[in-house]
């Protein structure tokens, strides 16, 4: 089995086991973790974890000292699905070719999963008695900032909609709505080294910066490109939701030349890693040859 599927098999069967363990006095709290499983085991990519999972054993770190990491990541990920889809945000009835989870549940119940989801993430860390103290508190530093700048970015991107803007605004609202996750997802593989060097650390930063914006200029390129079945959700959603996009601003071959310069450009950071970074190169280039 390919070793990107292994991580993607361990992180579902462990996002399970989390979802499974929490013990409800009664059928009311039931309800609640059913919602949550309803999005957490929907399917779906799971390249966040696989990033984590790939940087952590670049450095030879014990995959059990990388599960919560891996999982918490994956949680905040979907907890800002399942509000992105929400009427009062993008309005998306369909995630993972499947309901969202407002359209089954109502909407209420949806933003009660993802509140669940997000605090969820932060007690899988804090809770995980294989790591150290002083990595917990740096790892749960960093998933904080992370899934605020997150949110951050999802406020801007709200408050531009049917507005003219820059290419500068659109790079910086993605490098927080986007990048900032995909930051957390390589840091998290690198704080788990507790003797990494600076110089790894400064080229691991970058290198997840690059590839956090080129991912969603591939993301808005594919919405534009591919079909529903394939993306698993409504295609075009930025121009239903007049939401300017790299498309509409550098039309759509400009930015696939920039996506692909992203990539390149972190493909070039990585070289001058102090190990073998031949498992995050495949990844990378996997990411950059994706199709949804």
């Amino acid at each position: 089995m390919e070793i990107l599927e292994v991580y993607r098999e361990r992180v579902n069967s462990y996002l399970e086991d989390y979802l499974n363990s929490i013990s409800p006095d009664n059928s009311y709290q039931s309800k609640l973790k059913n919602i949550m499983k309803y999005s957490v085991l929907a399917g779906g990519k799971r390249f966040r974890p696989i990033l984590t999972y790939t940087v952590a054993n670049l450095f030879s770190i014990d995959i059990q000292k990388v599960d919560s990491s891996a999982c918490a990541i994956e949680l905040i990920h979907i907890y800002s699905l399942i509000h992105d889809d929400l009427p009062a945000m993008d309005n998306d009835d369909i995630r993972h070719n499947q309901p969202s989870s407002h359209k089954v549940y109502g909407e209420a119940q949806a933003i009660l999963a993802g509140d669940g989801l997000q605090a969820l993430a932060f007690e899988v860390i804090s809770s995980d008695e294989l790591i150290d103290s002083v990595t917990k508190v740096k790892l749960l530093n960093l998933l904080s900032l992370s899934a605020f700048k997150m949110a951050e970015g999802q406020s801007i991107d709200l408050s531009i909609a049917s507005k003219e803007v820059d290419i500068e605004l659109l790079n910086n609202l993605h490098k927080k709505k986007t990048g900032s996750l995909l930051n957390c997802s390589v840091m998290f593989g690198a704080i788990l080294n507790p003797t990494i060097s600076k110089k790894d650390l400064s080229i691991l930063d970058s290198f997840s910066n690059h590839i956090g914006l080129a991912y969603q200029v591939q993301d808005d390129v594919l919405d534009v490109t591919t079909s529903e079945e394939i993306l698993g959700k409504r295609p075009n959603s930025d121009s239903v939701n007049n939401k300017p996009s790299y498309p509409s601003i550098l039309g759509l071959d400009e930015s696939v030349k920039k996506y692909e310069s992203l990539y390149r450009e972190a493909l070039d950071e990585i070289s001058f890693l102090s190990i073998d970074e031949k498992p995050l190169t495949d990844l990378t280039v996997k990411l950059m040859k994706r199709s949804f």
